[in-house]
Parts: C-alpha cells; sequence; structure tokens
C-alpha cells in the first residue's frame, strides 16, 4: 500500500486560515444585518398598516367612503383579526413565509358592528432587502478575498524567514560554523522565529565549543604520546634481532602512524592548515607516485591537465586512497586522471552504506566486510586534505555484475582555481 504524504507551504495554511475565519465572520455578521433589517421592515409594515387603517376608519366615519383600499367585512380577513374584532380591539396580522415578500393585515372595529381592514403586499421595500442581501453577499466575498491576501503576505513574510533559517541551518550542519541563524533571518519584526533562531544558535555555538574542546583534547593526547612513541621506537631499535624485537618494533611503529594520524586529523579539524601552492602536470604527477605507492595499480590518463595544488597534500590524499583500497577491496586496482578529476577504484565489496550516506568519520571502519583492519583515519584525513586544497572528495559504489559487487569508487574533484591565501575556497560543480 502506497502512501502519499501531502506538503503545504506554511503561507497557504495561513491563508486558507484567514480565509476561513473571513468566511465565518462574513456569513455570521451577514446573517444578523439580513435578520435585524427584515424585523425591522416587519415591525415598520405592521406600524404602517395600523396608522392606514385608522386614517381609513377615520375617512370611512366621517365621510362613509372606503380609503386605502379598505374593505369592509373581507371575507379573507385572518381569523385571528376576526377574533380581535370581536373583543372590540384593533389589531395587526403579518403573514410571513420566510421567502418572499409577506402580507400584512389590519383592522378594526366599526361602531356598526362591522370590521374595516386594509391589506397589502410592501414589495418595493422588501426589494431593498434582497439589494442589501446582494450587497453583503459581495462584502463577503471581498472580506475573504482581502484575508486571503493577508494570509499571502503574513503567511510569505513568516514563510520566507523559516526557509532562510533552514538554509542556515542546513550550512550550519554541512560544517560552516561561523552561520548563525538569527542573523540570516534578519528583518525588524520580532517573533517566535526569533526564539528559535536564537536557540539554535546557542545550541550550535555550545556544540561547537564542545567539538572544539575535544578537538583540543585529542590533539593535547596525541602530541604527549608522541614523545614515548618515538622513545619507544628508539628503544625497540636497540633490542637484539629476533621475532619478538620484530614485533615490538611493529607495533610501536604501528602506534606512532596512529598518534601522527590523530595529530593531523586534529589540525585538519582546526582550519589551521594552508595549502602550499604549485603548478604540475596531474598525469605525470599521479604516474610517478603511484608506482611508489602501489606498483601494481593500473595507471591510465584519459586526459591531462595543468592544475595549481599543494603536491604534498594530494599525495598524501592519494597515497590514502590506495591504502584503503589495498586494506578493504580486492584488486586489480585502477587509477584514471581525466582533466582534473582522480578516480581511485578497487574490485572489493565496496564502500558501507554509511560513509556513501554520512561521509568518512574516524574510528569508524563501515561493515563487517570491511572491518577489523585500520582505524578509519585514511579516508577521514583524505576528506580534509581535499578541503585544503579546496577541491572535493566523493565516494560511490560501482555498479554490480552477476558475481556480485564490483568495487569502490573513490573521484577527486580538483578545482579550477586554487584556493586562496585567506582559506576560501571555489566551489566545485559534480556532475549528477
Amino acid at each position: 500500500m502506497v502512501k502519499l504524504a501531502l506538503r503545504s507551504g506554511l503561507r497557504w495554511k495561513v491563508s486558507l486560515a484567514i480565509a476561513a475565519v473571513s468566511a465565518l465572520v462574513a456569513v455570521a455578521l451577514s446573517l444578523v444585518v439580513h435578520n435585524a433589517a427584515r424585523v425591522s421592515m416587519l415591525e415598520n409594515s405592521r406600524n404602517v398598516m395600523d396608522e392606514r387603517v385608522k386614517t381609513a376608519q377615520r375617512w370611512y366615519e366621517q365621510s362613509r367612503v372606503l380609503g386605502f383600499g379598505a374593505k369592509l367585512d373581507d371575507p379573507e380577513l385572518p381569523e385571528l383579526l376576526k377574533k380581535e374584532a370581536w373583543r372590540g380591539q384593533r389589531a395587526t396580522y403579518l403573514e410571513d413565509s420566510g421567502t418572499g415578500t409577506p402580507e400584512v393585515w389590519a383592522s378594526v372595529p366599526l361602531q356598526n358592528g362591522k370590521v374595516l381592514s386594509v391589506h397589502t403586499r410592501f414589495k418595493d421595500r422588501f426589494a431593498v432587502l434582497d439589494d442589501l442581501d446582494r450587497v453583503l453577499i459581495l462584502g463577503s466575498v471581498s472580506v475573504v478575498l482581502g484575508g486571503i491576501a493577508l494570509g499571502v503576505l503574513i503567511g510569505d513574510q513568516l514563510s520566507r524567514r523559516l526557509r532562510k533559517a533552514a538554509t542556515a541551518a542546513r550550512k550550519l550542519a554541512e560544517g560552516d560554523s561561523e552561520v548563525r541563524i538569527r542573523d540570516a533571518i534578519g528583518g525588524r519584526v520580532r517573533d517566535e522565529t526569533d526564539d528559535l533562531a536564537r536557540a539554535v544558535d546557542g545550541m550550535a555555538e555550545a556544540l561547537q565549543e564542545r567539538l572544539e574542546a575535544e578537538r583540543r583534547v585529542t590533539a593535547d593526547i596525541a602530541h604527549e604520546l608522541r614523545t614515548p612513541v618515538t622513545g619507544l621506537l628508539t628503544a625497540a631499535e636497540l633490542l637484539p634481532p629476533g621475532r619478538p624485537t620484530e614485533l615490538v618494533r611493529d607495533r610501536a611503529q604501528a602506534m606512532r602512524t596512529l598518534v601522527e594520524d590523530v595529530l593531523e586529523v586534529a589540525r585538519l579539524d582546526g582550519f589551521a592548515e594552508r595549502a602550499e601552492l604549485q603548478e604540475i602536470e596531474l598525469g605525470e604527477f599521479i604516474t610517478r607516485r603511484v608506482r611508489v605507492v602501489a606498483p601494481d595499480a593500473e595507471v591510465t590518463v584519459l586526459r591531462d591537465a595543468h592544475v595549481s595544488t599543494d603536491p604534498r597534500r594530494l599525495e598524501r590524499i592519494l597515497g590514502n586512497l590506495l591504502a584503503n583500497a589495498a586494506r578493504h577491496g580486492r584488486a586489480p586496482f585502477e587509477v584514471t586522471v581525466e582533466g582534473r578529476v582522480l578516480r581511485v577504484r578497487d574490485h572489493g565489496p565496496g564502500f558501507p552504506e554509511s560513509l556513501l550516506k554520512d561521509g568518512p568519520s574516524r574510528f569508524r571502519t563501515g561493515s563487517k566486510d570491511r572491518a577489523g583492519k585500520g582505524h578509519g583515519l585514511g579516508l577521514t584525513i583524505a576528506a580534509g586534505q581535499a578541503r585544503v586544497l579546496g577541491a572535493r572528495l566523493t565516494f560511490r559504489n560501482a555498479e554490480p555484475t552477476a558475481e556480485g559487487a564490483d568495487g569502490a569508487v573513490a573521484v577527486l574533484w580538483l578545482p579550477e582555481s586554487a584556493p586562496t591565501n585567506t582559506g576560501s575556497f571555489p566551489v566545485i560543480e559534480v556532475p549528477d
């Protein structure tokens, strides 16, 4: 069963809410005005007919002439008026069905025992009520449309501020620690979005301080470990030859490598690294470096390029990608240069889903198929060095073959222009 999730903008929700309230208010007021006007007209009609029957009575008693359409003993006279006349009372009667023009009667008993009555419909007066209804309908429609316009205006202002806040929050999540949501939304209006922005900014600052503290602690620990590890390596060199000595030297060297990697990650996280640029021929440079670090890898230069970059950092990235392929993948290993794009591919089980989704993370080696070897720092360092170069490092898995997974592919996109001395980097456009 497929569930469809409908998403509507905040501006339209606010507009519909205001329009609904406006419609309810307009309808309620229209009904009140319509009923009040109709009741007033009905009462006025009774008063007019009462005055008319009194005048007709005076004329008839003075001149025996019936005026104002008066009749004597009208057979159509309502029973209620007949009863009032028998009681000697002057009365009015309104016959109203609720639609159309009502009929209004008025009667008065005469001294000779007869009943004088007048009867009419005030069509001209109640035609005014129809005009009033049309005006009320037009007014209600105008109020609803005005409510929609006002809702769109208010909702658009609120929606724009929330979109700016969401954009700033995404930049913050991507690692731009200088972004502040309160500055992003701006404006003179102060509302709940400002409270939300201040809360998120406070959370971001607290998180940034905690991360910075952790980075400093990591760097301090690694720095403090460097001296004893160096002494341990020196002492291992003085041990007599033998298998135990080789094991001690191997573990001491592994510990030294780990300490150096942790220090490098700490420096990269601190954004204190700057590239030392040189002009190089990318194809020739990659070919020579691959022959040194991975002689078994196959190098293909589809299109060479002249780039301005930091050779030492580029070599570090290349070495880490090849080491990761050798540690977690399977031969053959392929390195391809196509313009400013460098690809490193193996034919192993591929990158784990967590790495493809969230990127490389320190001390996380991935799935069970690629676990148990390494500390997860190689790709983290490669991504950090790529950032220093103003490049972008992406990861994907090759299309599987009939035999199963066909390897992991790491792609380094070098920029058209080199990073500036201030540490800002150009935008790398990556094709889909």
